[in-house]
C-alpha cells in the first residue's frame, strides 16, 4: 500500500520504517526541516535499537522517503497515519492544539477518499473534532477518520510494532476496517476492530490501569519498609494469585515519570471534570506518585541528614536504557535535586555524551561507571542499563566497598551483598542480605 506517516519524531519514525520494512511504500511527512533533513540522510531524531538501520534498508530499497511540505504527498496514497508525539507541558497537560492544527494544514492536500489513522496519544473525542474539521474544509473529499492508539515502548519500539499482542482498531465504517486489515496483514491478523470513541477511550483506560497498579504497588512497598515485610516477596504472592495473575504491573520501585501513564491520567481528569463525573481513584493516582517520586530523596536524607557535601554517583541519566532521551527523566530531576542541596555529582550514562548546560561545571562526568564511583559515599541507580549488571563480580565488590547504594527497583539485587554502606531499594526495611 501507499501510505504517508505525518509526525516524524519516535512514534513516527518507528511507523515509518516498520511499514517499509513489510514491503508498503511509505512518505514521512513533517514540518520540523531538522528532523526530516537527518531521516532522509538515515539517521533518526531519537536513539531507538534498530532504527537506523530499518530507516537505511528503507531508503536503500526505495519504499522509504521524507518531505516538509503537504503538496509532496503523493496523489494516490490510501491511507495518512497520524504519528506525533503529542507535545506535554511539565505538568503533564498535552498541547493537542498542535496536533490538531498540523492536520488541518494537511487535509487540503490529501487525495479523496483517504483514511486518516490516527495514533498519536490525544483525548478521547479528538477523532470527533478533527471528523468536523475535515467536514468543513473538504467536504466532498470523502475522508474517513479511523484510531489506533499507539503502543510503543523506548528501547523496543521495532518489536513491539512488528509483533504486537494485538492491535486496537476504531473505525466508522467497512471501507476503512478492509484498508486498515490490508496495511496490517503484513504485521498481524490479531485486531480488536471497535467504535472510534472506545479506541481513544481504551489507550486512556489501559495507561490509567497501569498507572494505578504503579502507584498501588509502592504505597503496599512503603508500608512493607516500615513493618519489616518485604515487597519483592509480597508481590510474588499477589503475582500467584490466580486472580491477579503473573503478568500484573504490581513491582515495587520507582515512581512513573510523567509522560504516557501521566498523560492519560490528565485526559481522563479532564473529561471527568468537563462532564461532573466524579473519579476519586483517578484523582489520587497523581497525587501518590508525585509522592512516591521524594522515595530517593527520603531515604538519601534518612541516611545523610545533611547533604551538602555528601559524595554522589549517579548510573544512568536517559528517560528509560536504550534511548538517549533525558526529557521527563527522574534521574535528571533528582540531580538538580541534588546540586540545590550542595551535594558532589559524579555520572555515568553510555548513550549521554553531554550534559544539561546548566550542569557546567557543577557535574563531572565519566566514561566508565567504575570511575563515577572513585570516592563516592552512595550510589544512586538512575537509569537500568544492561551493561551495569554486566561489570565483572570483582571490580563491584571493590568499588562498592564502604558505598551505600540506593536501588529503587533492585535492578543491581545481585550485587546487594557487596554494598558495604547497605542496599536500599524500595519495600525492603533496611540492608538486603540475600540475593532475591
Amino acid at each position: 500500500m501507499k501510505v504517508c506517516v505525518q509526525g516524524l519524531w519516535h512514534l513516527g519514525s518507528v511507523t515509518a520504517a516498520c511499514l517499509a520494512a513489510v514491503g508498503h511504500e511509505v512518505v514521512g511527512l513533517d514540518s520540523d526541516e531538522t528532523t526530516v533533513r537527518g531521516l532522509a540522510a538515515g539517521s533518526p531524531p531519537i536513539a531507538e535499537p534498530g532504527l537506523a538501520d530499518s530507516i537505511a534498508a528503507g531508503l536503500a530499497a526505495g519504499r522509504l522517503r521524507f518531505t516538509t511540505l503537504p503538496q509532496e504527498i503523493p496523489s494516490d496514497i490510501q491511507i495518512l497515519w497520524v504519528t506525533y508525539d503529542t507535545p506535554v507541558d511539565e505538568d503533564d497537560v498535552a498541547n493537542v492544539d498542535f496536533v490538531v492544527a498540523q492536520v488541518e494544514k494537511t487535509l487540503p492536500h490529501l487525495p479523496p477518499n483517504v483514511t486518516v489513522l490516527v495514533s498519536s496519544q490525544l483525548p478521547v473525542g479528538t477523532i470527533r473534532r478533527l471528523e468536523e474539521i475535515a467536514f468543513r474544509t473538504c467536504r466532498t473529499n470523502g475522508i474517513t477518520f479511523a484510531c489506533s492508539p499507539e503502543n510503543l515502548r523506548l528501547g523496543k519500539a521495532l518489536d513491539v510494532f512488528l509483533k504486537p499482542d494485538r492491535v486496537v482498531v476504531g473505525i466508522r465504517g467497512e471501507k476503512d476496517r478492509e484498508r486498515i486489515r490490508s496495511l496490517l496483514t503484513p504485521i498481524t491478523d490479531r485486531i480488536e476492530w471497535m467504535s472510534v470513541e472506545s479506541a481513544e477511550m481504551t489507550k486512556h483506560a489501559i495507561n490509567a490501569f497501569l498507572a494505578t497498579s504503579v502507584v498501588f504497588a509502592n504505597e503496599i512497598a512503603s508500608v512493607c519498609e516500615v513493618v519489616g515485610a518485604d515487597a519483592k516477596e509480597v508481590e510474588r504472592g499477589l503475582k500467584s494469585e490466580q486472580r491477579i495473575g503473573p503478568k500484573a504491573y504490581l513491582s515495587p520501585g520507582g515512581a512513573f515519570a510523567g509522560g504516557t501513564l501521566a498523560r492519560d491520567i490528565e485526559f481522563l481528569q479532564a473529561v471527568s471534570r468537563r462532564e461532573h463525573v466524579g473519579t476519586p481513584l483517578l484523582g489520587s493516582v497523581k497525587t501518590s506518585n508525585d509522592l512516591h517520586k521524594t522515595w530517593v530523596r527520603r531515604k538519601l536524607k534518612a541516611i545523610f541528614p545533611a547533604i551538602r557535601g555528601v559524595r554522589v554517583a549517579v548510573w544512568g541519566l536517559t528517560y528509560k536504557p536504550g534511548t538517549d532521551t533525558l526529557r521527563r527523566s527522574l534521574a535528571i530531576e533528582l540531580c538538580d535535586w541534588l546540586l540545590t542541596e550542595g551535594a558532589t555529582i559524579a555520572v555515568h550514562d553510555p548513550a549521554v555524551k553531554a550534559l544539561p548546560e546548566e550542569w557546567s561545571g557543577r557535574v563531572r562526568r565519566t566514561e566508565d561507571p567504575i570511575a563515577a564511583l572513585s570516592d563516592a559515599q552512595v550510589l544512586l541507580v538512575g537509569t537500568e542499563w544492561p551493561a551495569y549488571r554486566e561489570l565483572p563480580r570483582e571490580k563491584i565488590a571493590v568499588a562498592w566497598n564502604g558505598l551505600v547504594v540506593i536501588d529503587a527497583n533492585r535492578f543491581l539485587s545481585s550485587f546487594a551483598a557487596l554494598a558495604g554502606g547497605g542496599y536500599f531499594a524500595v519495600g525492603t526495611p533496611s540492608f538486603l542480605e540475600v540475593t532475591k
